[in-house]
């Protein structure tokens, strides 16, 4: 008869860690691993959130417990108030802005032949710094057209379709018959025709005559049913001459309409001065007089571009700037999408009789909603957090419309203010805003890791 010998085995529970020596090796090693990153964790992340919460409960000095005040005044200021209201107007624009076009441009990429020279121009801004962008933003913008960019482009498209001289800061030599009223500048009193009405002129700079002006030239005869006469800048470069008198080196203003307006104040007739200033108005009646008068379009100063970092467009062209910059951010997220996309599910569309709006719509939009969410929350964040952009671009006038949280939390801390309690609330109140979309980003990595 035979027997069997049965031998114990213990098995250990699984998921149990194991006791003893080996335990407390394990722990060691854990710990050894996450303990300096806890310490830096906290020392740069921790200690700073908690140092200001407690700071902002204090007055500027830190010395005097104050409790919620500093949060009263942030929401009473009306400096504090504008800077909510504009980081609030940021949400709003900039992230979906930026988010919108990257998804046209990477849509775009697949229809383009030279799609890598594409990429590098949309995704270069993100190259530069958001200083040097603010910097360039702002040259770009002034309003004088010799030095901003985009006011010397309206300038120029101006004259080019003007027709009219433009003689800005004209004005009549007092004591020659000529006067100015409301921008026109007209004969004194009434001219009969056959008469002679010259109009010297004065303010007119030099860089304002024509290339083509010659000397002034005087009218020497003029017939019973015409009035002549001679519009010329009475000043000669250099000095001398005699004030009023056609001169050599005084130059004629071509291209000045001078009316001929009768008592009833109807235009008769009209005629534009030649290269020499020198002007005839003809079929006149001749047993009536008229008033002489040059315009008030020949002075205009015509399109000299637009206060564009004025307080009413500054919060435009500061997020314009920050469009420019991560738009190519934006583009090659959501690119990386795309190129990761199963397209078996478009050409089956595509097969079914669907077009490329319905595709995109119905299909691409739905399938890149995951990498849209990600990139419009980063944005958010970031927007929320803009400094540089706006500390630079608006000029010194402009800045007060242009505050947002981050540069009112500087400004009343470091920049003059010295409220550092005041700050540390403001610095508080951007945490907070942050949070949220921090804590969404998060939770959709976990998602994305559970899948």
């Amino acid at each position: 008869m035979s027997r069997t010998l049965t031998v114990p085995v213990h098995v250990r529970a699984r998921g149990k860690a194991p006791r003893g020596p080996r335990r407390t090796r394990r722990g060691l090693v854990i710990a050894s691993f996450l303990g300096p990153a806890l310490v830096v964790l906290g020392a740069l992340v921790v200690y700073p959130i908690v140092y200001t919460v407690v700071r902002s409960l204090f007055d500027r000095g830190g010395q005097q417990f104050v409790g919620w005040q500093n949060y009263v005044t942030m929401f009473t200021n009306d400096t504090t108030f504008t800077a909510i209201r504009n980081n609030l107007m940021w949400v709003l624009v900039a992230p979906a802005a930026c988010t919108i076009l990257g998804l046209i441009f990477a849509v775009l990429l697949e229809k383009l032949g030279w799609k890598t020279a594409f990429k590098l121009i949309v995704f270069m801004p993100m190259a530069i710094s958001m200083l040097a962008a603010g910097v360039i933003f702002r040259g770009l913008f002034q309003e004088n057209p010799q030095l901003g960019a985009v006011n010397a482009a309206i300038v120029g498209v101006n004259s080019v379709f003007s027709d009219q001289a433009s003689y800005p800061g004209a004005k009549p030599r007092d004591g020659f018959g000529v006067v100015a009223d409301q921008g026109v500048i007209a004969s004194e009193g009434e001219v009969a025709p056959g008469s002679v009405q010259d109009f010297p002129l004065t303010g007119v700079r030099q860089s304002n005559v024509p290339e083509e002006a010659r000397d002034a030239q005087a009218v020497s005869s003029v017939s019973g049913t015409e009035i002549s006469g001679t519009v010329f800048l009475d000043v000669i470069r250099g000095g001398g001459g005699v004030d009023g008198e056609i001169e050599a080196g005084k130059k004629g203003l071509p291209g000045i309409r001078v009316d001929a307006v009768a008592a009833d104040g109807s235009i008769r007739g009209f005629a534009t001065t030649g290269a020499g200033g020198e002007y005839t108005i003809e079929g006149l009646d001749a047993g009536e007089t008229y008033r002489v008068a040059l315009p008030a379009a020949n002075f205009d100063a015509g399109a000299q571009g637009v206060s564009w970092l004025s307080s009413a467009f500054i919060n435009a062209v500061i997020i314009l700037a920050y469009i420019w910059i991560w738009a190519g951010f934006a583009m090659v997220m959501i690119a990386s999408g795309l190129s990761a996309m199963d397209r078996s599910l478009q050409d089956a569309a595509r097969t079914d009789g669907a077009n490329e709006w319905q595709v995109f719509t119905k299909i691409t939009a739905p399938l890149l909603a995951p990498v849209l969410v990600v990139v419009f929350i980063t944005l958010l964040i970031n927007v929320l957090k803009i400094f540089d952009l706006v500390y630079v671009i608006p000029p010194g006038a402009s800045k007060p419309a242009a505050n947002v949280i981050a540069v009112e939390m500087w400004t009343v801390s470091f920049g003059g203010g010295n409220d550092h309690g005041l700050g540390s609330a403001l610095a508080i109140l951007l945490l907070i805003l942050v949070l949220p979309s921090m804590v969404i980003n998060v939770r959709r990595f976990r998602e994305e890791r559970g899948r």
